[in-house]
This record gives structure tokens, sequence and C-alpha cells, in this order.
């Protein structure tokens, strides 16, 4: 544990917490809405191949993850380690433009 919050550089056991929490509702809900939003456009597991149907989900899943994962993290005061968390994601899945600022 001591490792751990070193190297996230949070202080305290309840910070960790936080954090695990956060992690755990995060995956378990993005995965629960990109589910929801392919059954609202009509690919369930059984009119499609199930390759393709995880397929869509992952990348349904990709995109709702990291912006859940900052929305979480702030509600729960943990911002200031999920927001760059979030961020590095999004750039790493060529949707880091949404949060750079161009100067106009």
């Amino acid at each position: 544990m001591k490792k751990l919050k070193e190297r996230w550089g949070i202080t305290t056991i309840y910070q960790l917490l936080l954090i695990i929490v956060v992690f755990a509702i995060n995956g378990s809900l993005s995965a629960r809405i990109s589910s929801y939003l392919m059954t609202f456009i009509g690919i369930n597991d059984d009119n499609t191949h199930w390759f393709i149907y995880y397929l869509i989900l992952l990348v349904l899943v990709l995109p709702i993850y990291p912006f859940l994962l900052m929305g979480f993290g702030y509600l729960f005061g943990q911002s200031k380690f999920f927001f760059p968390f979030g961020k590095r994601m999004l750039s790493k899945i060529g949707l880091g433009f949404v949060f750079n600022k161009k100067a106009s």
C-alpha cells in the first residue's frame, strides 16, 4: 500500500480507498452505459456475432470511461488525481483535443 500511495502521490489511506471506489464504480457503470447504448441502437448478442458485439462494446467504453472517471473523481473529491489521469487516457485514444486550448 505504501508504494501505491507514493506512486499516486496521495497521503492517506482514506484517499486510496476513495480512488479504488471510484475505479470500481466507473468500470461497472461505463460498461453498463455502453451496453444500454448498444441496446438502444439495436445491437445485442442475439443479432450480432460475439466478436463484433464485444468490439463495438469496447469502442463505446473507451471514450465513456475517462469522462466518467473525471466526473466521479470530482464527485468524490479526488479530481486532483483523476483529471490528469483522464486527460492522459483521452490523449492516448485520440480524443486529447477535448482539453487542448487553442490560442485564437
